[in-house]
C-alpha cells in the first residue's frame, strides 16, 4: 500500500461548508426497525459525542427516522452545535410503522413531495433539531406524482427564506442521471445521496454526473448494510492482507472511488465508530483494488432495490 496516493480528507458541499469525507450516518438510533426512540438514550447521546470527539463535522438524518425522535436524540445530544459541524436532513418520504423497511425487494417506500408538506416537514425539522436554518437539506425521494418542478421549487423557496441553506437529492434507491440533470435545471443541487458501495455500483453513472458538476455524492448502504462485514464475507481475506477491518475495506475504497465521495456509516457500537473512523487512514494500491475486485468476481449482494411499495 505504500505506493498508493493518499485520498484527499476533505471536502466542501455548495461552495461553502467544508468538511471531513467521513461523517456518521444516525438512522440507526432509533428504535426497532427505526421506529420510536432509541431504547437507551443515554448510549445514543454517547455514540453522538464521540463521533465529533472523533472528528466528525457532517452527520446525516431524516425526519421519518422515529418519526422525529433521530432528529431530537441530535439536538439532545450536540445542541447547541459545534460550530463547524454540518447537520444534513430529508424529507418527503412516509412511514407507517417500524416493518416499513424488513422485507426486502418489498420495502414501503412511498414518497410525499407535495409543496405544502415538504413546507411543513422543513419546520418540523427545524423544532426537532433546534436550529433555524438546516444545512443540507434533501428531497428524501423524488414523488412521481409531483411535478419535479414543484418539489423543487418549495425547496428553492425555503432556501430563500434562509431556513434551508442548501438543497440535496435523495433515492430509493438511486437518483437517475435523469432526474438530477433536471433538478441541476431547476436550482443548485449540492448533493445527492444513493444505494452505492463497492459490491453495488449500479449508481456509477450518477457518480460520475457528481463528479462533473460539483454535486457531493453520499453512498448510502455503504457497507452493503452489513452482509459486506458480516463473517465469512467475501473482503475478509483481502481486508487480513491489508491489515484492516473488512469494514474498513469497504469505506477506503469509497473514499478512493471518488473525490466527491461523502461518507455516512452507522452504527451503535463505540468501537466499531472508531474502527470506521481509522478507515481514512487506509490507502489503497492498485494491487488491493485488484485483489478486491477478485474477491467480489460473482458476488452478489441480497437485493437492497424495491420493486415497489406495499401500500
Amino acid at each position: 500500500m505504500s505506493n498508493a496516493t493518499p485520498v484527499l480528507d476533505r471536502l466542501t458541499i455548495g461552495g461553502d461548508l467544508a468538511v471531513h469525507r467521513l461523517g456518521y450516518g444516525a438512522m440507526h438510533l432509533t428504535g426497532p426497525g427505526m421506529w420510536g426512540p432509541y431504547p437507551d438514550p443515554a448510549h445514543a447521546v454517547a455514540i453522538l459525542r464521540a463521533a465529533v470527539e472523533l472528528g466528525v463535522d457532517f452527520i446525516d438524518t431524516a425526519d421519518c427516522y422515529g418519526p422525529g425522535d433521530n432528529e431530537r436524540i441530535i439536538c439532545q445530544a450536540l445542541h447547541p452545535y459545534p460550530e463547524q459541524l454540518v447537520i444534513s436532513t430529508k424529507g418527503g418520504l412516509l412511514r407507517r410503522g417500524p416493518s416499513d423497511w424488513t422485507i426486502p425487494g418489498r420495502e414501503y417506500i412511498v414518497p410525499l413531495g407535495r409543496p405544502a408538506y415538504l413546507r411543513q416537514q422543513v419546520e418540523m425539522s427545524l423544532r426537532n433539531l433546534g436550529v433555524e436554518r438546516i444545512d443540507l437539506y434533501q428531497l428524501h425521494s423524488i414523488d412521481p406524482l409531483v411535478p419535479l418542478a414543484e418539489q423543487i421549487g418549495m425547496l428553492s423557496d425555503l432556501r430563500a427564506q434562509g431556513k434551508i441553506g442548501h438543497i440535496g437529492l435523495s433515492g430509493q434507491p438511486e437518483v437517475t442521471c435523469e432526474q438530477l440533470t433536471q433538478a441541476c435545471a431547476l436550482t443548485d443541487i449540492a448533493a445527492v445521496e444513493n444505494l452505492y458501495n463497492v459490491a453495488d455500483r449500479t449508481g456509477d453513472a450518477a457518480l460520475k454526473y457528481a463528479e462533473q458538476h460539483d454535486v457531493v455524492f453520499i453512498p448510502w448502504f455503504p457497507l452493503g448494510h452489513g452482509q459486506l462485514v458480516a463473517p465469512g464475507g467475501p473482503l475478509e481475506g483481502v481486508a487480513a492482507q491489508c491489515g484492516a477491518s473488512v469494514s474498513q475495506l469497504a469505506l477506503a475504497w469509497l473514499l478512493q472511488r471518488s473525490p466527491s465521495t461523502l461518507l455516512i456509516p452507522g452504527t451503535t457500537s463505540l468501537a466499531h465508530l472508531a474502527e470506521n473512523m481509522k478507515a481514512a487512514d487506509l490507502v489503497l494500491s492498485e494491487s488491493d483494488l485488484t485483489l478486491i475486485e477478485e474477491a467480489l468476481s460473482g458476488y452478489s449482494l441480497a437485493t437492497r432495490r424495491p420493486v415497489g411499495p406495499s401500500v
